[in-house]
């Protein structure tokens, strides 16, 4: 095997998972901290107010940190960085609060800290944003200064800005369209700014919120065309990789299904999207090509399938995954008897040939009234992985 089961416990899904975990116990905790600590407290000399202030900040950490976990989905470099400080942050956000109720989410904390730290390797995607969805971020950062700077100018002109915070405030209330209501303006120069204010805040919101979902958008429709989206791949671990689709596939996917994590990497998209209705992991692309199985995280598969009714193109997908992963195990099945010899110099560690197993399962089954069939083979397969 390409990992230890141990590994799997400290593995990239069990970090995203104590991520994920540990940011729901921080808005949960912060907000049953923010009135009246529930419990006695652990450390009398930390201040009510302290506590209280811990409780409010920790839900936002817990926010922020379900964030850091969609980034880890996606395999970001930066959301790796923010979660190893935002888990420091709520194990003492944790110790703050200073109540019994605290205490899971430092333990939480601390244990996800050596999962999430452990996989550094595959978290190595840099943040990508296009022109337009930097351009988007901008107009909205930019939005919100210039909110925020003439309403803190403007102060004596409106009613409840006295403070840089009450500027921020009103920054953020008038570009989501919330209006409490609190901060009214006095004069005409302030009603022409709040005019402006609300244009430009609404306008980069709108621009902002529709640019940052067009992503999720789109990987919703390529999941419903039968494909995995990348985030989906880059947690794939200590996984089994079939290359292409035959009559002898079917019964190894039979065989994988509840047993090991497995990808089917197949060229025709119909196939894909037929295999991906049944809840089958695929991806479409040439199985003997080196992009698609290195999106395939063949370096971090446990074994490669090459099982289809061409024995020329399983040749051509082992040859190009023993050359991007040269440690792994290779099962493949040989429909031709004299192409076995072929298919291990292409560098498969092991070959079967079901037209020999074939005929020995049909003596047994002759002689022993043993039942055979194409499962009976691809169980011999799956025994050499």
């Amino acid at each position: 095997m390409a990992a230890s089961r141990s590994d799997r416990f400290l593995g990239v899904q069990a970090a995203v998972g104590l991520t994920l975990l540990a940011g729901a116990l921080s808005m949960v905790t912060g907000i049953v901290h923010m009135g009246s600590p529930a419990g006695r407290p652990l450390v009398p000399f930390v201040p009510p107010v302290a506590r209280t202030t811990a409780g409010f900040t920790g839900t936002l950490t817990g926010f922020l940190l379900l964030g850091s976990a969609l980034g880890l989905r996606r395999g970001l470099r930066a959301a790796w960085y923010s979660t190893l400080c935002l888990l420091v942050v709520s194990a003492g956000q944790g110790l703050v609060q200073a109540s019994e109720t605290s205490i899971p989410l430092v333990v939480l904390s601390v244990l996800a800290l050596p999962a999430v730290a452990l996989n550094r390797r595959r978290f190595d995607r840099s943040v990508d944003f296009s022109a337009t969805q930097l351009a988007a971020l901008l107009a909205l950062g930019g939005s919100q200064v210039y909110i925020t700077t003439g309403a803190y100018a403007l102060r004596e002109e409106f009613g409840g800005i006295e403070t840089l915070v009450d500027a921020v405030y009103f920054a953020v209330v008038t570009s989501s369209t919330v209006g409490y209501g609190d901060i009214v303006p006095r004069t005409a120069v302030a009603r022409l700014f709040g005019i402006s204010a609300l244009v430009v805040g609404t306008a980069s919101f709108a621009i902002a919120l529709g640019v940052l979902l067009t992503p999720a958008i789109e990987a919703r429709l390529v999941k419903a065309l039968g494909k995995m989206t990348q985030s989906e791949l880059d947690l794939l671990d200590d996984h089994v990789l079939v290359l292409g689709y035959g009559d002898l596939t079917e019964a190894v996917i039979q065989e994988l299904q509840g047993n090991a994590p497995f990808l089917v990497v197949v060229p025709d998209a119909e196939k894909a999207r037929a295999l991906g209705e049944r809840g089958i992991n695929t991806l479409t692309g040439d199985t003997s090509d080196e992009a698609t199985l290195r999106r395939a995280h063949i370096e971090d598969a446990r074994a490669v399938v090459a099982a289809t009714n061409d024995d020329a193109a399983d040749a051509f997908a082992i040859l190009t995954a023993r050359h991007l992963a040269p440690e792994i195990h290779v099962v493949a099945a040989a429909t031709q008897r004299e192409n076995v010899d072929k298919l291990r110099r292409a560098g498969a560690d092991t070959v079967i040939s079901p037209a020999s197993i074939g005929g020995h399962l049909l003596v047994e089954s002759a002689l022993g009234g043993q039942d055979v069939d194409t499962e009976a083979i691809a169980g011999r397969l799956l025994d050499e992985i």
